[in-house]
């Protein structure tokens, strides 16, 4: 893949929701959704926005990461935080030590009464923090899901790193042409509720059935919690229970991070091909080392500092989060919402040995 400037992540983004796939985000997830209440969604397409309103001074931002130790999510809410101060706005993190379908309840419910201006969520269940966001929004507070998303009804904007489909297929496809096509592989994934890493499984099933995949075999999806030792554990479990495995796909930063830490101590190292999604900063060494020959992300500073100012525009009333309102993202140029209220950031770049030294995060 390519690697593109900001200007063209900018073109891939707004042709990407000008096709904005139709995906069932919610439908990945084990729980059930409350469909009961549409106010939030009817609200969001008929709500009037002016798109020359000036964006608010002092407005209070809080982001909501799906655990808060998780370096991924450090890096993209920092750059967030930083962005709101551009525009005179004030930004925090605050969030759960774990990764559970409900951590994040309380911490919305505190939110709601400093009355901060907007909320946004990385969603560890899509539907567990749909009542109080719906309370959120009732109150006029903003809610933004970004990097992994909630049911449509309990946001008004959902800030998506890439398009689901390209990062769930092109996993695949990275890791069928390493292994020839062939052998068994898995999927260390997160959580089992993650609405991100469930939706870019399905794409990866769905790309499976392919014929050219007709001799790539899925044995298992493994769940790490996005806690280092329990991933580094679920990686040695799945070695001992399929020695023969072939590749891995890790699509969490914190997973493949620790795949990597087990099989470059292992006999597996050169002989098991690991792929997923990561940063250079904690996926350097084992590029340099030789056991991870490549791997993707988008820019997590960018994916903070959009879903800064898409939250301003909300709150500033330039936007409603209508589909082909159009904003501006300070340095990153013009973003139009696509259907559903998704705006998508752009397309990953794939890290390798020749370019991983030129990026820092």
């Amino acid at each position: 893949m390519m690697l593109r400037n900001a200007a063209g992540r900018r073109a891939v983004a707004t042709a990407a929701t000008a096709v904005s796939l139709a995906l069932a985000l919610s439908a990945c997830s084990g729980t059930t959704k409350d469909s009961a209440d549409k106010g939030s969604a009817k609200a969001r397409t008929t709500a009037k926005a002016d798109p020359d309103a000036p964006l608010k001074k002092g407005l209070k931002l809080a982001f909501l990461p799906k655990q808060i130790n998780n370096p991924y999510e450090k890096i993209v809410d920092d750059a967030g935080i930083a962005a709101a101060e551009e525009y005179g706005g004030t930004g925090k993190e605050v969030g759960p030590s774990d990764a559970s379908a409900s951590s994040q309840v309380s911490y919305i419910n505190t939110l709601i009464q400093q009355r901060q201006d907007a909320i946004l969520v990385a969603a560890n269940d899509p539907n567990a923090v749909c009542g109080p966001l719906k309370q959120a929004m009732k109150k006029d507070i903003k809610v933004v899901a970004y990097d992994s998303d909630t049911a449509k009804d309990c946001r008004q904007l959902f800030i998506n790193q890439a398009s689901s489909e390209e990062i769930g297929r092109s996993l695949v496809q990275h890791l069928g042409e390493q292994i020839g096509y062939k052998g068994r592989i898995a999927i260390l994934s997160a959580t089992q509720n993650a609405t991100n890493q469930n939706t870019w499984i399905e794409f990866m099933k769905d790309e499976l059935k392919l014929p050219k995949y007709k001799d790539m075999q899925l044995v298992k999806v493994a769940y790490g919690d996005d806690a280092d030792q329990k991933s580094f554990q679920q990686t040695q479990g799945l070695m001992q229970a399929y020695p023969d495995l072939k590749g891995i796909i890790s699509p969490t930063t914190v997973g493949i991070a620790a795949a990597a830490r087990y099989l470059s101590d292992s006999s597996y190292k050169g002989k098991v091909v690991l792929n997923g999604l990561g940063t250079p900063n904690q996926m350097r060494k084992y590029v340099k080392d030789g056991t991870v020959e490549q791997f993707s992300l988008w820019n997590p500073e960018e994916l903070g500092y959009l879903g800064s100012y898409a939250a301003a525009a909300l709150a500033s009333g330039q936007i409603s989060g209508a589909e082909g309102e159009k904003f501006k993202a300070g340095r990153l140029g013009e973003y139009t919402i696509g259907k559903d209220g998704e705006v998508i950031l752009g397309e990953p770049t794939v890290f390798d040995k020749k370019n991983i030294d030129k990026f820092d995060f």
